[in-house]
């Protein structure tokens, strides 16, 4: 059994995940645009522009997502996307990027439990922890 992380976004997967491959590394091993789908949802408007499944994989685990019909969208709250790293120049470099046009609502400092922890909420609303050590 494997859990994986799904984000949806309102037009903006293609976008994020090519933010979070040049910050995270790894590799992009899906992009399916919405006018690779079968046909009865080709001409959909909803979904010209937009992917229907998109997956980084990074450190042998998969980040995944997609962008959804607009009525369908909504705001990420209730949970966070983790990630653990052991080196603390790579935990700055990382939440620094993350942070870049979002907002910062735990600051990457020392802990009673790690080296460095910090959240940041990124510029497409999905909301990530930082843990160092």
């Amino acid at each position: 059994m494997r859990l994986n992380t799904y984000l949806n976004f309102p037009g903006t997967c293609k976008e994020a995940f090519e933010r979070y491959h040049a910050i995270l590394g790894g590799e992009i091993t899906a992009m399916m645009a919405g006018d690779s789908m079968p046909d009865e949802f080709k001409n959909d408007p909803t979904w010209q522009g937009r992917v229907m499944h998109a997956c980084l994989t990074v450190g042998g685990m998969d980040l995944m997502g997609s962008d959804v019909p607009d009525e369908h969208f909504q705001t990420p709250q209730g949970y966070s996307v983790s990630i653990h790293i052991d080196d603390e120049g790579e935990a700055d470099r990382i939440f620094t990027a993350l942070a870049d046009g979002g907002n910062v609502t735990m600051p990457l400092e020392p802990t009673f439990w790690a080296k460095k922890f910090g959240q940041v909420t990124d510029k497409f609303g999905i909301n990530w922890m930082v843990d160092c050590g």
